[in-house]
């Protein structure tokens, strides 16, 4: 009966009072949204950063000792070193003459793979992979040649013309020099490959065991870090960790202090209707519970709703950001029930408190 008695009161306590418990369900569903949302995308954050950041090139170059090209499997045994999941590409390069007289960078590599490790370039047509005499021109070198759809060059004596397919643009030093295939540039110039860009997937942390691993198994290479790359993914993967975790506790303390001030005024309004039932026998648990009861009710709704709210925020912000869908996780809804509860009791301990100090005669008296 006293159960009864509880769930009656407080069905009547929510539905007559809708004004404040609207407000507190409001709250505590922005808590559950935010808390969905963050850990949500939180989930996924450090894979989508650091597939962000492979998109920005190598992280890590090897480079042959002077005078000296790379043996003839240091690509694959590089690229076994590093892992399955990193992008490589070897260059050669040369100074070359253009047909206006003008010396110029030309580098020799594979299309095909620097396309995929720097996907960032700017280039108006990439070559096709098949063809053995195309060239790339960097913005500034394309000034250089008389000729960008025929491109005339020499080097030590020998001469070769290549079809130009498009500008590069980069605004670092690959505008000023002109891509090739790589076997073509080794047996025009005789020079083979020098240097391998290498981009490791994963945190500073793993970049720095490939790089250990690496100059491990290279003694003879130079084995350098791109640090503004390395420490710059590393910054910006703790400062947004740190923001979410700062979002979160301050979200966690806005709907703190909003629900504390719906309750406490709630508590002052029945102030009447409590003292009523203490004087009937109603017991100091029951009112509490009651009181408790009330405030987890608004909990367990705010993290229904704030769920479903939550995952469409996560699921837009993945998309809007990252161009891939994050799709609901349930595994972060326990996170997001505690925390809604844990909002809930500290916002009930003052209101609480105030029932304790209930004296139910002179409340009846008008005092």
């Amino acid at each position: 009966m006293v159960k009864l008695s509880l769930f009656g009161m407080l069905r009547r306590s929510l539905v007559h009072r809708r004004a404040r418990s609207i407000s507190a369900l409001v709250a505590m569903t922005v808590s559950a949204g935010v808390a969905t949302a963050l850990l949500t995308l939180y989930a996924d954050l450090d894979a989508k950063l650091h597939k962000e950041f492979r998109s920005f090139g190598a992280n890590v170059v090897l480079t042959a000792p002077a005078s000296t090209p790379l043996r003839a499997n240091a690509l694959a045994r590089v690229q076994e070193a590093a892992g399955p999941d990193a992008l490589a590409a070897e260059f050669a390069y040369a100074v070359a003459t253009t047909d206006t007289g003008t010396p110029v960078v030309v580098a020799g590599t594979d299309f095909a793979a620097v396309r995929r490790l720097d996907s960032w370039w700017q280039v108006e047509t990439w070559p096709d992979a098949t063809a053995s005499d195309a060239a790339l021109l960097g913005q500034r070198a394309a000034q250089f040649v008389g000729n960008e759809h025929r491109v005339a060059l020499t080097f030590a004596g020998h001469s070769i013309t290549l079809n130009g397919a498009g500008r590069l643009k980069t605004g670092s030093d690959e505008d000023s020099r002109i891509y090739m295939p790589l076997a073509a540039f080794i047996a025009w110039t005789g020079v083979g490959p020098t240097v391998i860009e290498l981009q490791v997937p994963g945190g500073a942390a793993k970049v720095e065991a490939t790089m250990a691993r690496l100059r491990q198994d290279f003694p003879e290479m130079q084995v350098q870090p791109v640090r503004q790359l390395v420490e710059g993914e590393s910054k910006i993967v703790d400062r947004t960790h740190a923001l979410m975790y700062g979002a979160v506790l301050l979200i966690a303390l806005t709907v703190a202090v909003s629900v504390l001030a719906t309750l406490s005024a709630s508590v002052l309004e029945r102030r009447r209707d409590f003292a009523l039932m203490k004087a009937l026998g109603g017991s100091q648990m029951q009112l509490m519970g009651m009181f408790l009861l009330e405030a987890l009710v608004l909990a367990l709704a705010g993290v229904a709703v704030g769920f479903v709210v939550g995952s469409a925020a996560a699921w837009a912000i993945s998309e809007g950001n990252f161009h891939t869908a994050t799709r609901p996780r349930p595994s972060v809804l326990p996170l997001v029930l505690l925390l809604n509860v844990a909002i809930a009791a500290m916002a009930a301990l003052f209101p609480a408190r105030v029932l304790r100090g209930l004296q139910p005669a002179a409340l009846l008296k008008g005092e």
